[in-house]
């Protein structure tokens, strides 16, 4: 059984950076994509930015410039570096699993449609 484990959630001011990390262990099937989710207040859980099978990544616009996801398949870690954070950052951050294809892309894993989902990690910016 796969299990996703989120951490490095936290409160801090507006401008400053967060690494989160998702720790999955491994994943026993021939391919996957991984990708963040976040779900502010009042809101439906929207994908932030997704990681392929390939390496290939995708980030939804909000974020690009800002928040760069990576994969240590080795170690079994997905990170989610953010940086310059902004208020509307502030919600429950998710890692997720897709290993049905598609899984190539990065966009392949930005949909709702995932098989694994870590219990997520809040992230709270203040201005």
């Amino acid at each position: 059984q796969v299990r996703l484990a989120e951490s490095g959630g936290g409160s801090i001011q507006a401008g400053g950076s967060l690494r989160l990390s998702c720790d999955y262990g491994r994943i026993p099937y021939s391919g996957y994509c991984m990708a963040w989710f976040r779900r502010r207040s009042g809101s439906e859980r929207e994908a932030v930015a997704g990681i392929g099978a390939n390496g290939n990544t995708t980030y939804t616009d909000s974020v690009k410039g800002r928040f760069t996801i990576s994969l240590n398949r080795a170690q079994g870690t997905m990170y989610l570096q953010m940086v310059n954070l902004e208020p509307e950052d502030t919600a429950m951050y998710y890692c997720a699993a897709r290993t049905r294809p598609p899984f190539v892309t990065g966009g392949d894993c930005m949909s709702l449609d995932m098989d694994y989902w870590g219990k997520g990690t809040p992230v709270t910016i203040s201005s």
